[in-house]
């Protein structure tokens, strides 16, 4: 329930970003503000990692939420009150960034010591994200159009209040794990992370991923699609992309792969199909069959994932271990976005989508082709 209420904040913030700030200060702005809370996740995450371990993942992500219950509030009643100062929805973002950092690491701790079937919870984590994404963007359209930005931000307030009080619910102990220096924590969280070639193997494939494919799809897709097919059709295939996504972690409820990371990375393939028919600039319902395929693939991959890093990873690390791969797996897709429209402009954003789809599948060769991925295999379940 609390990562369900989080993820639907998240999936509204960035329509009310849009929509609230555009009008005031225009795509710099709105770049401005989206970027500081970016660079503060990122930036700040492997610390989330470090003090969840200290303090137990449960204590810190209750403190993250009323972090963005005070930081969305704040924003809220600078938007009812006129027009609120751009350095201050700077800040602002930046410590809701702050709190995604604090929340985010302790997510998969979380999963393996409340659920006795850490895939399925996983899967289940997925289906409710794909739903938020789905509801999330029009209902803060709507409220926008009807309350303005500040009720956004309002409702998003009591959203992460409502995660509070759930994980304040939750009738679990979870231990704290003695610590010492911050850097020597980071130090051990490190080599835990490099000592396991699986996982910085698919990190290292996710980072150049990032630059090539995740980055640039977003807003080079979205301009190929717009131009080609017109607003209305790419709605339709954002629409499908969450279509597939819950698909996509229904179908790992359950099928249960002997050797997870490899049956992902296969799954994989599949995504590849969004770049290619962006690029082409196929028919709208080619489009919308690329997009549910996208979404199913990534839906699977990320249940795989997920359930493989919870239960390979000692509990008294876990924390810090995600941190390292989700630092890993997000810093460079804002590189990647930031130079597409560069590249776009000299190359063609035809044939950026093109790149990205044939390293795509260079990146799927290379997982499949490294033992420690293709023969991970899976913990039973207790």
């Amino acid at each position: 329930m609390a990562r369900s209420v989080a993820l639907m904040g998240d999936a509204m913030l960035p329509i009310a970003v849009t929509l609230g700030i555009l009008s005031l200060y225009g795509p710099v702005g709105v770049g401005l503000v989206l970027a500081s809370w970016m660079a503060s996740f990122g930036g700040l995450v492997l610390f989330g990692g470090v003090f969840a371990d200290r303090f137990t993942a449960r204590k810190m992500m209750i403190g993250a939420d009323l972090l963005r219950v005070v930081t969305h509030l704040v924003i809220a009643f600078a938007f009812f009150a006129g027009r609120p100062a751009l350095w201050l929805l700077i800040v602002m973002s930046a410590l809701s960034g702050l709190g995604a950092a604090l929340f985010q690491p302790g997510v998969n701790s979380m999963v393996p010591q409340i659920a006795d079937d850490p895939q399925r919870a996983n899967a289940v984590l997925r289906v409710a994200d794909a739903i938020a994404r789905l509801l999330g963007p029009g209902l803060a359209g709507a409220i926008v159009l009807l309350g303005g930005a500040g009720v956004v931000y309002a409702v998003n307030a009591g959203g992460f209040a409502v995660s509070a009080l759930c994980l304040l619910a939750l009738r679990v102990r979870l231990l704290a794990v003695p610590g010492t220096k911050v850097i020597r924590d980071l130090r051990e969280g490190w080599r835990e992370f490099r000592s396991r070639t699986w996982m910085w193997s698919v990190i290292l494939v996710w980072s150049v991923y990032g630059i090539t494919l995740f980055g640039p799809s977003w807003p080079l897709g979205a301009e190929l699609v717009t131009k080609s097919l017109g607003e209305t059709a790419y709605v339709i295939g954002v629409t499908g992309e969450g279509v597939g996504s819950i698909i996509g972690g229904l179908i790992a409820m359950r099928y249960r792969p002997s050797r997870p990371l490899f049956s992902g990375a296969l799954a994989m393939t599949l995504f590849m199909a969004m770049p290619l028919i962006i690029a082409l600039r196929l028919p709208l319902p080619y489009l919308v069959g690329g997009m549910v395929l996208a979404g199913a693939s990534w839906a699977f991959w990320s249940v795989m994932w997920a359930t493989s890093v919870q239960t390979q990873v000692p509990g008294e690390v876990l924390n810090r271990v995600t941190a390292y791969e989700v630092a890993g797996s997000v810093l460079s897709i804002p590189i990647g976005q930031s130079l597409a429209p560069v590249a776009g402009e000299w190359l063609g954003a035809e044939n950026v989508l093109m790149f990205g789809f044939a390293t795509g599948l260079a990146g799927i060769a290379v997982l499949i082709a490294t033992p420690a991925v293709r023969n991970l295999r899976a913990v039973p379940r207790a």
